[in-house]
């Protein structure tokens, strides 16, 4: 049930006063995730980037947190899935035990996650005493519960994403508000499914707010 992970300990060569994770899309993996994080300016904080627990099926070096069934469309429920409800449970009881592990709390921890990343940073994020969340490019996977205590959460997608529908950006935005999450959420007109630019600028930005 452990996880493999890619740590980055700060550039400053001191202790981390924070901790970024960041969970890879469907069919990357870890240091996909490390290369676009290594583009952040963010010198006193550690970087974590688990690769998700399944091989992915065309890929020989890519993982996935789950397989997308054939009727997969991004708007129905799929929390239900076995393979997901597996990785869902590694990264809850992984994302627990990084008090433990790293010395920092999970008040100074943002999650983030880039596409399917993105959706599991909903599913694990929302529920625990995270500092942030980040969602790259991604969707929801089911009904979102009313929350007390919900993170922070930045949402960004391309309005030219021809992998995960911006509709479906919008449709889980929707939610998301309706669930209590302070959330903010923007749209890059030229984008399409990428960690671009204008995204690390935003992600810095937030980084930033949140930890200081």
């Amino acid at each position: 049930m452990t996880l493999k992970v890619i740590t980055i300990p700060p550039k400053s060569g001191q202790s981390p006063t924070g901790t970024i994770v960041v969970l890879h899309g469907w069919g990357a993996n870890a240091e996909d995730a490390a290369y676009f994080t290594s583009l952040l300016d963010i010198p006193n904080y550690q970087l974590l980037l688990p690769d998700a627990p399944f091989p992915h099926p065309f890929n020989p070096v890519g993982k996935m947190w789950y397989g997308f069934p054939e009727t997969f469309n991004f708007t129905g429920e799929w929390a239900h899935l076995a393979d997901l409800q597996n990785s869902r449970s590694r990264l809850l009881n992984w994302l627990q035990t990084l008090p433990t592990t790293t010395g920092v709390p999970l008040e100074r921890t943002i999650l983030g996650g880039f596409s399917q990343g993105g959706a599991m940073t909903i599913e694990v994020g929302l529920e625990l005493p995270l500092a942030g969340c980040m969602v790259l490019s991604g969707y929801r996977h089911g009904p979102i519960p009313t929350l007390t205590h919900p993170p922070k959460t930045l949402m960004v997608h391309g309005q030219m994403d021809n992998v995960v529908p911006l509709a479906a950006a919008q449709e889980t935005r929707d939610r998301l508000l309706e669930a209590g999450v302070k959330l903010q959420y923007e749209e890059f007109a030229t984008m399409g499914h990428e960690v671009s630019n204008p995204v690390l600028d935003r992600m810095q930005t937030f980084i930033q707010q949140i930890l200081g």
